[in-house]
């Protein structure tokens, strides 16, 4: 058994009433699945609208690597140790894809003393929401093949369908795909293909709507198609945006859980930042925010996909302004993108470790630039020296700018993390945030790619396929230019070339597809060979993940 699993499975957990009473949930308001989970309903949601907001903190880090950042664990420690500290925090994560469980990262619900909890069911099917979003998103494919079996009234070109299909696992096998064989009666045949449900476009209505009325007019939004014309056909001139919110119609309620030490943590939603926005739930965030006095979110991948973009998408569209931010990097990470191979990260090497702080300096700098104060977190590994430490504390300072904290929170929760607490606490107290977006609503959409693109992962500029600049002008002319871009671009790289470490400058970002988001609110740019739909690793996770004989599940770690 694993340490982070030996844990969990050791912690007492409170009853979830319990853990929703300490921010002002009462038990009424709560929908229990479980002993140790629930969500609570929109009447309750509703009811806090006249409450002041808490302060708001992202967590990001630098890009990730195989070594390890534990973006999330710094999270739930961060949380812990503002509680610990005396104050009224609320965690706010994403809930964990079955993808990244099953392929690379076996379970994403922290690690050590740092975890939220119950493990296995936030893993795996937690409320069913995945479930819902998948189901929603498909029901909208069948009812488009369908408009089109039963005479095609809207004049759907079949060449023009938009709209691909999605499941919550990795398989490369369904990226590409032919549907409507076998005769008449089973429809047309066209191209279709699968994206990871953390990819689809109803996961990003679900996870930016205000409440559920707005969830149904993004929906209705939605382009799935295009006639022989090329004018837009949407869910809404389908009927479909009424039953595919039936169908998230619970879903839709934040989830609330615990931490290791009994902080409230609300999870929901989940998009990907690397091929969607990143980023948890509009309406648990604003709840969070009317229960706590310090909201800890997160943003997926390294700062420049998941903070860029819970900036320039996320709080541009919701009005959010948040107060802090924390970058997390390891000794062992930046030690990597400083060219030491990772069976020799245990190592000191400061040299390596100089050379690849130049990564986490490029994230400072991009995240100050939305007028943002950050600190550092180093999450503290086994095998970092004191002069390692030393080292990212001193550049940190001397080159950057910036406050450095060693953090615990791993080996000893929120007692570790106290020290990021208090620093953390005297940024928001400091009242020096000043939010902005990297570029204004009325910047061209190519330009917005390229103004990511040149200040934010320092490219000379970008290259945009002739039929993706078709696009871009299509979407202008149809009256979408005024949409924030979202990027799909590899995590590991301030490039498109995911073996391009460190902070790269000079390179071009080439853009090969774009596709319209118009029901989320923002227009994706594909770029280099960032895959919609991932694939599972030569040894994926699912290899190791079992039921032993006392019906227990081992392996999510």
């Amino acid at each position: 058994m694993s340490h982070d699993l030996a844990v969990a499975r050791a912690a007492t957990l409170q009853p979830i009433a319990a853990i929703a009473e300490k921010i002002g949930i009462p038990a009424e308001a709560l929908d229990p699945h479980g002993k140790y989970i629930a969500k609570f309903d929109g009447d309750f949601l509703a009811g806090l609208k006249g409450r002041p907001d808490g302060k708001l903190v992202l967590v990001t880090a630098i890009n990730p690597t195989p070594a390890g950042e534990g973006k999330t664990t710094t999270t739930i420690g961060l949380g812990d140790g503002l509680n610990r500290i005396g104050k009224r925090a609320v965690i706010a994560l994403r809930e964990p894809s079955l993808g990244p469980v099953f392929g690379v990262k076996g379970g994403a619900t922290g690690g050590g003393r740092a975890q939220v909890l119950p493990m296995e069911a936030i893993n795996l099917h937690f409320t069913g929401d995945f479930h819902a979003i998948t189901s929603a998103h498909n029901l909208l494919a069948a009812l488009v093949d369908n408009h089109v079996y039963w005479g095609n009234s809207l004049g759907i070109d079949i060449r023009r369908i938009v709209w691909r299909r999605v499941m919550d696992m990795n398989d490369r096998a369904l990226r590409a795909t032919t549907v409507g064989l076998g005769g008449v009666t089973n429809g047309f045949a066209r191209e279709d293909g699968f994206d990871i449900t953390v990819a689809s476009e109803v996961m990003a209505c679900f996870c930016l709507a205000d409440d559920l009325a707005d969830l149904e007019a993004r929906l209705s939004r939605i382009v799935v198609a295009y006639t022989r014309a090329k004018k837009p056909v949407t869910a809404g001139d389908l009927n479909a945006a009424g039953a595919m919110t039936a169908l998230l119609k619970d879903a839709i309620k934040p989830n609330i859980v615990q931490t290791i030490e009994g902080s409230p943590a609300l999870i929901h939603g989940g998009p990907f930042a690397n091929i969607a926005h990143g980023c948890n739930s509009v309406i648990a965030t604003k709840a969070a925010l009317k229960l706590g006095d310090y909201v800890v979110t997160e943003a997926g991948f390294g700062a420049d996909l998941g903070a860029e973009k819970f900036f320039n998408i996320k709080c541009r569209k919701a009005g959010l302004k948040p107060s802090a931010s924390v970058i997390v990097a390891t000794v062992r990470a930046l030690k990597m993108n400083g060219g030491v191979a990772k069976a020799d990260l245990a190592r000191e090497n400061l040299e390596a470790l100089r050379q690849g702080l130049v990564n986490l300096g490029r994230h400072v700098v991009n995240v100050r630039s939305f007028g943002i104060p950050v600190v550092v977190a180093i999450n503290h590994f086994t095998s970092d020296t004191e002069a390692e430490h030393a080292l990212i504390a001193r550049i940190c300072a001397e080159q950057f700018g910036v406050e450095a904290i060693q953090c615990r929170h791993w080996a000893e929760g929120g007692k570790g993390a106290e020290l990021l607490a208090e620093k953390v606490v005297a940024l928001c107290e400091a009242g020096t945030a000043h939010f902005a977006p990297t570029y204004p609503d009325d910047l061209g959409l190519a330009d917005k790619i390229r103004a990511v693109a040149t200040r934010i992962y320092g490219a000379a500029d970008v290259v945009i396929s002739a039929k993706a600049a078709a696009d871009l002008a299509a979407f202008e002319a149809a009256g979408f230019g005024k949409l924030p871009v979202c990027m799909a671009k590899t995590q590991y790289s301030f490039s498109a070339d995911p073996t391009l470490l460190g902070a790269p400058s000079g390179h071009v970002v080439p853009v090969r597809e774009v596709r319209l988001s118009a029901g989320a609110g923002f227009v994706v740019a594909i770029c280099g060979e960032i895959m919609t739909m991932p694939g599972l690793p030569r040894l994926p996770a699912a290899e190791a993940i079992h039921v032993n004989p006392d019906g227990e599940i081992e392996g999510l770690f």
